[in-house]
């Protein structure tokens, strides 16, 4: 392994009923007044919020709410956060939601402490020197966003989905139920279930160095997701397959695949965020048209290692059978695989080429990707 530092401050909170605690664990970090962040009323009607509220008012924590984050969160929708949470002089933000209302909140909390633009951090013009204290109830396993710093938002005006990173954006406590997952449909599922394979993918393929036990860590993550996504499909109430899945979630992206890695990039997400940014469509949705495209693209720089995924994931001898055995299973729990399919034609893949360019020259990964490149991926798609 090579050197590393490890940091992870995050405390989990993790089982049945622990959004009835949340007032106490806010309290417990000694703040009093916190911004609620949500995305639909369905927190409303099915009796979450009025759980976390009243968990708040229990632990004489004061709040003040905003609502309307949607799945890909807006970053109009974080500059009102930041209006609200100064004007009311919150010291805390809470997201009740998934990975995007905590994305949200991430941005919020760190635009709230910062008189510029809070766009500056996302282009890297500044970086977070302070941030409200966050605080997560998850709705949703996907992002891995519970347990890491990191945010992505888009800019409404410019269609540009770029990623926020700071140390001080790591939640304090983040409540993990998987009972508040039932309800989510199963074309999520399978969007959350492509999503935990990209974050796991992209380092696994794209590591110059992975250490073995990574290596046999991210294979578990992948069954398990594979696992317990089948059954849940069949029976979304199975709580431990729902625990499962949820955990899986968390550990795909909170560091802990990281330590002793070399050389890794996140190259999928780069070419994604474009499709989600341009055609607000679902981020595993993207995923998973972008996912195998760029596998066959980029199998030959590492063989090996696509053979391996092969072998250890799907019992298969060769790269393009793992890739086509991935290909069918994500048509299987019914997520698209085609730009066709997700109702982009092709005539629109300059316009994506262009977005997706100016990201990677944003996270300076231009010499990685030309625009011809990026283009020959998209072809695949």
């Amino acid at each position: 392994m090579k050197d590393f530092t490890f940091y992870n401050p995050t405390r989990i909170e993790f089982g049945r009923e622990k959004e009835k605690n949340i007032g106490q664990y806010i309290k417990d970090y000694r703040n009093k007044k916190v911004l609620l962040v949500y995305g639909s009323e369905r927190i409303k009607r099915d009796g979450l919020f009025e759980k976390v509220a009243n968990s708040l008012k229990e632990n004489n924590i004061e709040f003040v709410e905003l609502g309307g984050v949607v799945s890909n969160p807006l970053l109009s929708k974080v500059y009102e956060g930041i209006k609200i949470a100064k004007e009311e002089q919150v010291d805390a933000v809470l997201g009740v939601g998934g990975g995007s209302v905590l994305d949200s909140v991430k941005a919020i909390a760190a635009g709230a402490k910062y008189d510029g633009d809070v766009w500056d951090f996302f282009i890297f013009k500044a970086q977070v020197q302070d941030a409200l204290a966050v605080f997560s109830v998850m709705t949703l396993a996907a992002t891995g966003s519970e347990m890491n710093p990191g945010g992505v938002v888009m800019n409404d005006e410019t269609k540009e989905k770029f990623v926020l990173l700071a140390p001080q954006l790591y939640p304090k406590v983040s409540v993990v139920n998987p009972e508040l997952m039932a309800t989510v449909s199963k074309d999520y599922l399978a969007y959350s279930a492509v999503d935990i394979f990209a974050h796991c993918l992209d380092l696994y393929f794209t590591a110059k160095y992975l250490p073995l036990y990574n290596c046999m860590l991210i294979e578990a993550i992948l069954k398990t997701v594979m696992r317990t996504t089948t059954i849940l499909m069949e029976n979304p109430n199975d709580y431990n397959a729902k625990a499962e899945f949820a955990w899986a979630s968390t550990m795909a992206l909170n560091g802990n695949t990281l330590p002793g890695v070399e050389g890794n990039s996140y190259d999928t997400h780069l070419i994604e965020h474009a499709l989600s940014a341009l055609y607000n469509i679902a981020h595993g949705a993207g995923l998973s048209i972008v996912l195998p495209a760029w596998m066959r693209w980029y199998k030959e720089n590492n063989l090996a290692q696509f053979e391996r995924f092969a072998k250890e994931i799907f019992g298969l001898n060769t790269a393009e059978e793992g890739i086509n055995k991935l290909e069918a299973w994500f048509k299987e729990i019914g997520s698209p695989v085609t730009l066709e399919e997700a109702n982009i034609p092709k005539s629109e893949i300059p316009a994506i080429v262009d977005n997706v360019y100016n990201m990677a020259k944003t996270w300076q990964m231009d010499t990685l990707y030309t625009e011809e490149q990026i283009a020959e991926v998209l072809e695949l798609a």
